[in-house]
């Protein structure tokens, strides 16, 4: 303290106290004064002069003092706030740069007074938790200096007040409640406190990502209206990229999160020309970018193609399609879209032919990717432009073979259209044009188009060129060596480096790997002698470029020659290179090109970024091409011809080997596709059989009830007939005979209809039959040893079926002698009237009754049998399903099927109904031939058991074609 008082000057008596003794006495009365008020005074006095040339003595004497205040009068807002604001000035830079004179500058800067005060500040944690508790304070007098207080000590030291904040208890998520605050002011500073918080820091970016930031940030962005929006949306969008831009973690949650889908409502720009406001053209700039961030190269693979997908099914990509096609855009948001479509559809099959299906609104409409090589090969377009159209034609190609086909095809002679400008014939007009960018754009394009495409490389040997009027048509190759070689206007042209680059990449992109396209160069008797000129030759640092690409490509003649030209095969060759140019100059000459300053640049990343159109001179992926060939190539040189025959064989075995390890690759990959379809019918057929199985023992269950039911209400009858008296018979005689005749008639109907069910029934055993038959005859092929299981079981069904129709012959025979015993009843009648006892005899009904009873027995030994039957097609069944081709027609049938079973069961039910309602007129009439006392009672229960057995014998009759059916089904 004492050498402050002396840097600023002792006191005279009668002279003014200088600051220094003024902030001592302030911070005095901070320190000691026991009044709240005075308190309050000395630290809004201490404000004041902080603003002012007093801000070092502020910071030196007074910091202590203040922070000292911060901890003890936490219960007067008014002295926090004061305090806040102190401290802000003296860490603050802002306030000094107007005040500060000469001489304070060249006593210190003001950005190291800051940093110092900072340092000073944070040494002690406790210091940066405290200011976070009172962040918690919604007074706006100590809100809002708090976080413009943790704002600038972020800027001034961000890691390390990052890693404080990071080891506070609750600190990130008190921060982020500043976005819930309905003052705008806090709100919006509370913004510019986060970008500061996660720039750079990937854990509070996740963390912060996990406070649901990027909910909150999205809805402040939509109330503020989009792209349309003010400075608020500007620094969400900063913030939001700060979240996203290299942090996986992050992209991956924004994009599960469904965040993706929200983001289209910013691009719908509409079509006013006028509406492009400063503010609305940079919001839609940082969108465009944190759209990029989503999908950059440089992310991993896997959540690249995920969100591309995201960005297509939302209608995402098809909202920049609309921009990127409108008219009255800006050229740097035009530019700037070009550049996202690129991303966004790089290396997605499904984004690459959605945006080959894109047109241009124009009359005729033209595809939009031959718009945009119109503007590409344009020199009058900005240079930034070419190289996003140019990014952008790239990216469409990529791993995209469809594309690169659909482009060769614009240049072949059986698809050009004279009528229509394709995307072959600008490239082509591009690379022989006098503009020396557009060759160099046309020549990257096209071998874009040949990149890892032998096929492709083939069909463009195949383009033919009309040079001029009288001469024949020259191949496109030859065109582009004859503009590397030849002395005429072409050539020279072609003499401008950048030319001759580009369309060496394009020639050693198109030789690499493709035996027959070096054939054809080769065959050409001046490539040779041009490439070994350009080699041996002592040029220039610019020409030395050219004479490593030369060279380059004439170690791919070298390396993919298969010796087809006597002339010109891999020994005559390098015995050349060692006559005329020697094997260290051209290896040395090789090596020019990765030694060059422009080839790291372009081996960075695969946006062509250039800072003049002179310095576009390598291609992204070219520089990968060289990587994999300059070592292979030097190899090549020094190796001798046995080496070169052994290698040969070498290669042919591996080509074969890799050839059976392929072919054997696309079965398994077929087999396994016919596993996941099988394992899918299995699935499905097990979730059938399930339901079949459950609707079949509810209907047996069913079946069940109504047969207690039955036999239930035919006790309860019998025991009612037993208690009834006779009457008088005379009375009676011919009301019993009409009854009788009225019960005939309804037994015919019921006659007829059970007939009539049982032929349904039989057809449809037949259909169930042959669909059977036609499933195992469908199989027979593809499973011989299973077919004969199932012909054998077939046999055994067909047996049992001949079974069951014997028994149900003997059931209908047992049923008219039913009939016969009724009319029997018809003609005893009358006989009891006169006196007459005609009755059946016991015999006859005990017979009839055993016949019944072995009947039944016979028919449940076949249930069973069937049943077993069943078990065992259910298990023969398994093993067909891995052949099974006729599932889909099955399961049709069987549900209709099905909903027959179902019908035919409600009306045999109806049945049931009617025969219980039959037996119960049959009592009726009992009970009055009793009262006209007739005899018959004995009689009349033979028969009514007799007819109970034969209906028992219907309802097993349809119980066992019900269970047969239900069989039918299940298999």
């Amino acid at each position: 303290m004492n050498f402050l008082r002396g840097v600023m000057g002792g006191q005279s008596p009668g002279t003014q106290p200088s600051g220094a003794d003024t902030i001592q006495k302030l911070c005095d009365r901070v320190a000691s004064s026991t009044l709240l008020d005075d308190r309050r005074d000395a630290v809004r006095a201490l404000k004041s002069l902080s603003k002012q040339k007093y801000r070092h003595e502020v910071g030196i004497q007074a910091m202590d003092h203040l922070l000292n205040v911060l901890q003890t009068d936490r219960s007067d807002s008014e002295i926090i706030g004061y305090a806040l604001d102190t401290l802000y000035n003296i860490i603050s830079n802002d306030a000094e740069e107007s005040a500060e004179s000469e001489e304070e500058n060249q006593q210190g800067q003001a950005d190291d007074l800051g940093i110092l005060f900072t340092e000073t500040f944070i040494n002690q944690q406790e210091n940066i938790t405290l200011l976070l508790s009172i962040l918690e304070e919604f007074d706006f007098h100590v809100r809002w200096p708090g976080v413009k207080l943790l704002t600038i000590l972020l800027k001034q030291q961000g890691p390390q007040v990052q890693q404080i904040v990071l080891v506070s208890p609750m600190g990130v998520s008190r921060l982020m409640d500043l976005l819930l605050d309905s003052r705008e002011v806090i709100r919006n500073d509370g913004l510019l406190l986060l970008q500061h918080l996660t720039k750079s820091n990937a854990s509070i970016q996740k963390i912060v990502a996990f406070e649901s930031a990027f909910e909150r940030l999205l809805d402040i962005i939509t109330e503020e209206g989009n792209s349309d929006g003010g400075i608020v949306v500007e620094d969400c969008l900063l913030l939001l990229q700060n979240l996203l831009k290299n942090n996986n973690s992050n992209q991956n949650f924004f994009k599960e999160g469904s965040y993706i889908q929200r983001m289209k409502p910013w691009f719908e720009v509409g079509d006013d020309n006028a509406g492009w406001s400063a503010q609305k053209v940079t919001n839609l700039h940082l969108m465009l970018q944190l759209v990029r961030v989503l999908v950059s190269p440089v992310n991993p693979p896997g959540a690249t193609s995920s969100c591309q997908k995201s960005m297509f099914q939302c209608g995402l990509l098809q909202q920049l399609c609309t921009i990127l096609m409108a008219t009255g855009v800006p050229a740097d948001i035009l530019t700037e879209t070009i550049n996202t479509v690129s991303e966004v559809i790089r290396g997605s099959q499904i984004n690459q032919d959605y945006f080959a299906s894109v047109n241009a609104p124009s009359h005729p409409p033209r595809p939009a990717i031959v718009v945009l090589l119109m503007s590409m090969v344009n020199e009058r377009q900005p240079f930034v432009l070419r190289c996003a159209v140019l990014y952008c034609f790239q990216c469409f190609l990529y791993k995209n073979q469809k594309g690169q086909g659909e482009i060769v095809a614009t240049l072949l002679p059986s698809t050009i259209d004279a009528a229509s400008l394709s995307a072959g014939q600008l490239l082509c007009g591009g690379l022989f044009s006098t503009d020396s960018l557009a060759n160099w754009c046309a020549a990257v394009a096209l071998a874009h188009a040949l990149l890892e495409n032998s096929t492709q490389k083939e069909q463009l040997l195949r383009v033919q060129l009309a040079t001029s009027i009288g001469h024949p048509p020259v191949s496109l190759l030859q065109q582009c060596t004859n503009i590397l070689s030849q002395g005429d206007k072409i050539s020279r042209r072609g003499s401008k480096v950048q030319t001759r680059v580009g369309l060496l990449m394009l020639l050693c992109t198109w030789l690499s790997n493709c035996p027959i396209a070096v054939t054809h160069f080769l065959h050409n008797a001046t490539n040779v002698p041009f490439l070994t000129g350009q080699i041996s030759e002592n040029l220039g640092e610019e020409e030395q470029l050219v004479q490593g690409l030369c060279a380059l490509l004439l170690g791919i003649c070298i390396y993919y020659n298969d010796n087809s030209l006597e002339n010109n095969t891999k020994d005559k060759l390098k015995q050349l290179i060692e006559k005329r140019i020697g094997k260290e100059n051209f290896t040395e000459k090789l090596g020019f090109i990765n030694k060059h300053e422009y080839y790291s640049k372009a081996g960075q990343k695969p946006q062509p970024s250039f800072s003049s159109p002179d310095h576009m001179m390598f291609d992204h992926e070219f520089t990968k091409l060289v990587k994999e060939l300059e070592v292979v190539i030097t190899k090549a040189i020094y190796k001798s011809s046995e080496e070169d025959k052994k290698e040969e064989e070498v290669k042919k075995s591996l080509e074969q080997h890799d050839n059976i390890v392929s072919r054997y690759k696309n079965v398994i990959r077929e087999q396994d596709t016919e596993i996941e379809e099988l394992k899918q019918q299995v699935t499905t057929l097990q979730s059938q059989t399930e339901q079949y199985q459950t609707t079949v023992t509810q209907q047996l269950s069913q079946i069940q009830q109504h047969k207690d039911q039955y036999n239930l209400l035919k006790v309860q009858l019998g025991k009612d007939s037993q208690h009834h008296n006779s009457h008088n018979s005379a009375q009676m005689n011919g009301f019993q005979s009409e009854e009788v005749s009225r019960l005939k008639e309804e037994m015919e109907e019921l006659k007829k209809q059970h007939d009539s069910l049982q032929g349904e029934l039989s057809e449809k055993n037949v259909l169930i039959e042959n669909l059977k038959h036609n499933q195992v005859d469908g199989q027979t092929g593809q499973t011989a040893g299973v077919s004969e299981q199932a012909a054998e079981m077939q046999k055994e069904l067909e047996t049992l079926r001949s079974q069951l129709h014997v028994q149900s012959t003997e059931i209908n025979r047992l049923q008219a002698e039913r009939m016969e015993l009724l009319q029997k009843i018809e003609t005893n009648a009358p006989a009891t009237a006169s006196g007459d006892h005609t009755i059946p005899t016991a015999s006859k009904n005990k017979e009839f009754e055993e016949k019944v009873a072995t009947l039944l027995q016979e028919i449940m030994s076949l249930k069973k049998e069937l049943k077993s039957v069943s078990e065992e097609k259910c298990s023969l069944k398994q093993q067909l399903d891995s052949a099974n081709s006729t599932v889909a027609i099955l399961q049709d049938e069987r549900i209709k099927l099905q909903h027959e079973v179902t019908d035919s069961k409600k009306e045999q039910d109806d049945l049931l109904v009617l025969l219980a309602d039959q037996d119960q007129k049959i009592f009726a009439l009992k009970k009055k031939l009793k009262e006209l006392g007739e005899p018959v009672e004995e009689d009349d229960d033979d028969l009514e058991s007799g007819d109970q057995g034969d209906e028992d014998d219907d309802d097993d009759d349809d119980e066992l074609n019900d269970e047969d059916d239900a069989v039918e089904e299940n298999h």
